[in-house]
């Protein structure tokens, strides 16, 4: 097999929902494989008003009245990293500033949304796979 043979079925791999792929060819096998994503579908989103990519630090979650964790922006809310994980935090759970709360889904990337202070659970607001708007409560933090 062709080094070019090998690069474009890599290529094709990589654009592909594949995630493990395994050939052999007379003496030679090729193993491929990437990282799963969450397997729920994605919402389609049409905004209104041009998108432009925000440096990452523009994504950390806001306080709003006092201690209820908002969401930076659109997208679908995850409250576990795949549909088999166990959820990140759950009410009682204790938490320090930077801790992952959830992921929000925006435009197929995965956003993590980090706690702004240490603290602990009391609420959540949201359900796993549900769209959320921008300011949309996410948790209550104490």
């Amino acid at each position: 097999m062709k080094l070019s043979e090998i690069q474009k079925m890599i290529k094709d791999f990589e654009n592909s929902n594949l995630t493990e792929l395994e050939l052999t060819f007379e003496d030679t096998t090729i193993k491929l494989s990437k990282q799963q994503t969450l397997s729920q579908p994605s919402p389609v989103v049409t905004p209104s008003a041009p998108v432009y990519n925000q440096p990452q630090q523009d994504l950390n979650t806001n306080l709003s009245s006092e201690n209820t964790i908002v969401s930076p922006l659109v997208g679908t809310f995850y409250a576990a990293s795949s549909p088999k994980s166990k959820p990140y935090v759950e009410v009682g759970s204790k938490v320090k500033k930077g801790d992952v709360l959830c992921l929000i889904e925006a435009m197929k990337i995965m956003n993590e949304i980090t706690a702004p202070k240490d603290g602990t659970i009391v609420k959540t607001h949201v359900m796993n796979g549900q769209v959320v708007g921008i300011d949309d409560a996410l948790f209550d933090l104490e």
